[in-house]
């Protein structure tokens, strides 16, 4: 939860290695951790200890996300310092043992160019990032936001690299305005190799509370077997509302077994 990075409307900065202490007394069996919650400079002796904490509390390193944009043409100096820190984020959660990496097409507004060209430099750069990706033993599942909460989108992208290292990271509530959320999450169940499961979804771009069994069912029929992340973003004090939600989404799953 973002107030955890900033410090706000808790008592402390909650940092990677008490975020991982968190997830223990939640008896959680894996973290997913994110780029901008490392401290920075980030050095390997830090990464060392996160590796070590988590196996010592019996959490799986389910996966890494970072805050990379790929819309800007793979050859200019944005571009490039793009992949730089891309190529920097995937070594370090290599090392951390990190199957998938969550990564994005964009952040914010279309600033490189048209729709048509941004979607050619998004793939262009995921060209390079797969392959590098690859080379280092993880995934990218590539999240349905900004330019790709259009569906079509996203399945094109996915589609036009056609690499068994290339998945989505599906999102239970970033789509385009739609009054059947639901029918647009099953079209990228069946690529998704890591998943997001958010206590609030969208229909006709009104905020609606998700159904956990009809989510989990969706990714279920699909044949997702991975970890569900539970990302809460609500304006619910996290420590009062997370283990409330942790309890719904274990009880959706133990019915549904």
């Amino acid at each position: 939860h973002m107030q955890w990075w900033k410090g706000d409307r808790t008592d402390e900065h909650l940092d990677i290695l008490g975020f991982l202490e968190y997830c223990a007394r939640l008896g959680l069996d894996g973290a997913e951790l994110t780029s901008y919650f490392f401290p920075s400079p980030l050095q390997v002796t830090y990464t060392n200890q996160v590796k070590r904490r988590a196996h010592l509390l019996g959490i799986d390193i389910t996966g890494g996300a970072m805050g990379n944009t790929f819309v800007h043409p793979p050859n200019s100096d944005l571009g490039r310092k793009e992949m730089e820190y891309f190529q920097f984020w995937i070594n370090h959660f290599a090392d951390l043992g990190a199957p998938v990496v969550r990564i994005f097409a964009g952040r914010g507004k279309l600033q490189a160019g048209t729709e048509d060209q941004v979607m050619a430099n998004v793939i262009a750069n995921l060209e390079q990032a797969v392959t590098y990706a690859e080379k280092h033993g993880v995934m990218l599942g590539l999240e349905n936001h900004d330019i790709m909460k259009n569906i079509d989108n996203l399945l094109h992208v996915i589609s036009a690299i056609d690499s068994p290292w290339l998945g989505v990271t599906w999102d239970s509530a970033n789509l385009m305005t739609t009054p059947n959320p639901y029918a647009e999450l099953a079209r990228i169940a069946p690529h998704a190799v890591t998943a997001q499961l958010k206590v609030m979804t969208q229909v006709n771009g009104k905020p609606t509370p998700a159904d956990f069994t009809r989510m989990l069912e969706l990714l279920h029929d699909a044949k997702y077997r991975g970890y569900v992340v539970l990302e809460y973003e609500e304006k619910e004090e996290p420590y009062d509302a997370i283990p409330s939600f942790v309890k719904q989404v274990r009880k959706t799953l133990s019915d549904m077994n």
